[in-house]
């Protein structure tokens, strides 16, 4: 299954300040690994006039204004020809695909409307049938229709037998009217372009870009912008709920999607039933803190990673023959390509933030999957000079296809966040306890970053403000909600899942032994078990049920 991500890594470093580090989805496709996107703050001279986010409390299928689009029937039919499943051998002729017709704006819902795009595995029991099954891989942006359409065999067993599994194109993404800001050959460039080193000359930089991709939001997306964010989304799944004829909503939602689900039942609470929220994120954590926190996450799985390496694969790492060294010894290579890059096959070069954008990617898998891809990318690269195989790697992860097609995610996910919760600048001393916490506990991640990379508020020129705020959800009348945590994530921390527990009225937290982002479709039978039981029977593991 396609999955995705946190932001780009050395490149990240602004953008933890600026709040717009963005979450990703589980990977469980070994050869398809995850991956997250961060868009930068703008500059004051290219702020285009705001627009307010809407955020009142809707009244769902209660309000008649919304009782055309709660009462709609979705015309499901097969689904059209896909080359790339093809070139995968894989069959979508089961699937069905339909569109959801939902308003623009909730608050004048008679205005203007989209169109949601959405796939369905039938149940494969239709007899047995539980309902639908709701899901979200994360992103913010990642497309639930590739979840499902590359990824169904994940929901083989109960999960297929018994539910309808429904994935969508949340608004703003993949084929719902996605956010649309810079064309392919911009985004190369861009991406292509390492961070300048010297601190001054990189925040003019960083001020640069973020003015360039706002205008160019603003001028492509203008209309579209101020209605992308997780509310509405959740809204949107709401009338999805209404449409399919369940009478709550059973859902499935990974790494950022677990933000998604605990909006919705935030919002929703009598309509929400099954809740499963894996790779969790804390709605109430201050953004520089999850941002800080990620890049010590994915220091310590890279850490990890390089040991493992040296111990048990000798013969295929590139990383010496010392575990303490082995990490270094791949950053000091990472970082050299600053100054000196590598050439691809097709030209292009293979730079420092590209490298460790490659690298990162293949953190989000673990020693069974990911890992292995790593280990031959880096001695690819460092033993035979060869950047292709680190540079496919941050392609996937930018979203970028052979062709030099980029898909909508990377513009959709900055929107996304702006529109969730644009943080504010932190505090002078703030901002030095975040960089001393780097600077101890991710060295490697973090080389020459200073506070002057953690002095702009998040999304502070974006085209308009979002009144959203980081709190906790409490979500009461809601039924219990089943939260998942893996103590090697280095996406979503397992803290970010206690946290997240605990702040619901009603919430059981299960946890996952072992390395990489997410629980869902890495094969571990306990954890599969306790899914199954909980979607299908409504029972939930015991109190402290550790899988390892």
């Amino acid at each position: 299954m396609k999955s995705l991500r946190a932001s780009r890594p050395r490149v990240l470093l602004t953008a933890l300040a600026a709040g717009t580090l963005l979450l990703s989805s589980a990977c469980n496709d070994s050869t398809k690994p995850a991956q997250d996107q961060a868009a930068g703050a703008t500059s004051p001279a290219a702020t285009p006039t705001a627009t307010p986010t809407p955020t009142p409390t809707p009244t769902g299928a209660d309000d008649p204004a919304l009782k055309s689009f709660y009462g709609q029937q979705i015309a499901w039919a097969a689904c059209p020809a896909d080359p790339q499943a093809e070139q995968a051998k894989i069959d979508i002729s089961g699937l069905l695909c339909g569109k959801l017709h939902v308003p623009l704006d909730y608050t004048h819902p008679a205005a203007d409307a989209l169109d949601i795009a959405m796939i369905k595995l039938p149940a494969a029991k239709p007899d047995q049938k539980v309902g639908s099954l709701m899901v979200n891989p994360g992103g913010p942006g990642a497309s639930g229709i590739e979840m499902v359409k590359y990824g169904a065999k994940d929901f083989d067993g109960a999960l297929h037998n018994r539910f309808d599994v429904i994935g969508f194109d949340p608004r703003g993404t993949g084929d719902s009217s996605p956010v649309v800001c810079f064309d392919d050959k911009q985004k190369d460039a861009r991406n292509e372009a390492d961070d300048p080193l010297d601190p001054a000359v990189r925040k003019a930089e960083h001020v640069k870009n973020a003015t360039e991709h706002a205008a160019a939001c603003q001028a492509k997306s203008g209309k579209l912008l101020p209605f992308v964010g997780t509310r509405n989304t959740a809204r949107d799944l709401d009338v999805l709920r209404a449409a399919v004829g369940d009478k709550k909503l059973n859902y499935l939602g990974v790494s950022y999607g677990t933000y998604l689900g605990a909006v919705y039942a935030e919002e929703f609470p009598k309509n929400a039933g099954r809740l499963i929220l894996d790779g969790a994120v804390d709605p109430a954590q201050d953004q520089l803190d999850h941002g800080i926190d990620q890049q010590v996450g994915f220091e310590k799985s890279f850490e990890r990673f390089a040991a493992d390496c040296v111990q048990n694969h000798a013969a295929e790492c590139p990383l010496g023959k010392d575990p303490a060294k082995a990490a270094k010894k791949a950053a000091d290579f990472l970082d050299g390509l600053h100054d000196h890059p590598m050439t691809a096959k097709d030209g292009r070069k293979l730079g420092r933030d590209l490298a460790w954008t490659g690298t990162t990617q293949l953190l989000y898998g673990d020693e069974k999957t990911t890992w292995q891809y790593l280990r031959n990318a880096l001695g690819w690269a460092m033993v035979a000079n060869k950047a292709d195989a680190l540079l496919a790697f941050a392609d996937e992860y930018n979203g970028r296809d052979a062709k030099g097609h980029y898909n909508a995610m990377e513009e959709a996910n900055g929107a996304i966040r702006c529109a969730d919760n644009a943080a504010p600048a932190p505090t002078p001393e703030k901002a030095q306890q975040a960089v001393a916490k780097l600077q101890a506990e991710a060295p490697l991640f973090s080389r020459g970053v200073t506070v002057d990379d953690y002095s702009e508020p998040g999304c502070a020129y974006w085209p308009f403000k979002t009144p959203e705020k980081a709190h906790t959800i409490r979500a009461e009348g809601a039924d219990p909600i089943l939260v998942v945590g893996s103590t090697g994530d280095p996406a979503t921390p397992y803290a970010s899942a206690e946290a997240l527990a605990k702040g619901f009225a009603a919430a059981t937290l299960l946890t996952r032994v072992g390395e990489g982002h997410g629980a869902f479709g890495k094969g571990n039978t306990c954890i599969d078990a306790a899914l199954e039981a909980y979607l299908v029977d409504g029972k939930l593991p015991a109190a402290g049920t550790r899988c390892s």
